[in-house]
């Protein structure tokens, strides 16, 4: 069994390598591009959130509630249906279901409120007694959030971002279970239809290498901007 297994890997055609070196782009392109897409319309929310807190600068209990509960809601509902029931949206913005790019809608939307909690979290960490210094000096809520939240949660927020890639990494293999290209996509469609395990063995073992990676790095960028 075992040598068959390693023959399966000593015979790997160049046409499988250069899928499996496509569908690594592919996978990175998703879930960067949907890590960008969470960051663009969750940071605001996140903020937002934060901001209508009780005593914070917009403190609104009414829209607090309706923040939180987008985001709860949000947050809570499986990926795996999320990615069918936004599919309508998904064709009319895309023009199909299929393929990597389609996959960007579904990712996004899915990782939007979990990174608008995280930034919400990530603002409600810093010191009260900085906030009090900024609101004496007379700063208005955009400076406030540009000039004082953002620049101190930061490294908090870069570790908020490394955070919702890793965790898209994980969801775009699902996404190509139903034919969302990259990896997930390519070890099921050899590695289980074909009985190619090699290339699903091939294919986890990258998309492993990927999540290290995004991690060490972004772990170490926002120790560079961390000055506690």
């Amino acid at each position: 069994m075992w040598d068959n297994f390693i023959n399966g890997f000593n015979n790997i055609s160049p046409q499988v390598w250069q899928l499996i070196g496509v569908s690594t782009y592919e996978t990175i392109y998703m879930s960067f591009a949907a890590t960008l897409f969470a960051i663009v319309f969750g940071l605001p929310l996140g903020v937002w959130t934060f901001l209508t807190q009780p005593q914070q600068a917009l403190a609104n209990a009414k829209v607090n509630r309706v923040l939180e509960a987008v985001i709860n809601i949000g947050r809570s509902i499986p990926f795996i249906i999320l990615l069918f029931d936004l599919m309508p949206v998904t064709r009319f913005l895309v023009g199909t279901t299929l393929g990597t790019t389609a996959s960007i809608i579904p990712l996004g939307v899915s990782a939007m409120p979990f990174f608008a909690r995280l930034t919400a979290n990530a603002l409600g960490d810093i010191p009260s007694g900085l906030t009090e210094t900024a609101k004496a000096m007379g700063t208005s809520v955009w400076q406030l959030v540009t000039k004082f939240y953002l620049p101190e949660a930061l490294p908090m927020l870069i570790k908020a971002t490394t955070l919702t890639l890793v965790t898209l990494i994980g969801y775009s293999a699902m996404a190509g279970a139903v034919g969302g290209g990259g990896l997930g996509n390519t070890a099921i469609s050899y590695g289980l239809h074909r009985n190619m395990p090699y290339v699903l063995w091939i294919a986890t073992i990258i998309i492993v290498l990927i999540v290290m990676i995004c991690e060490r790095y972004g772990n170490k960028l926002a120790d560079r901007f961390d000055h506690r």
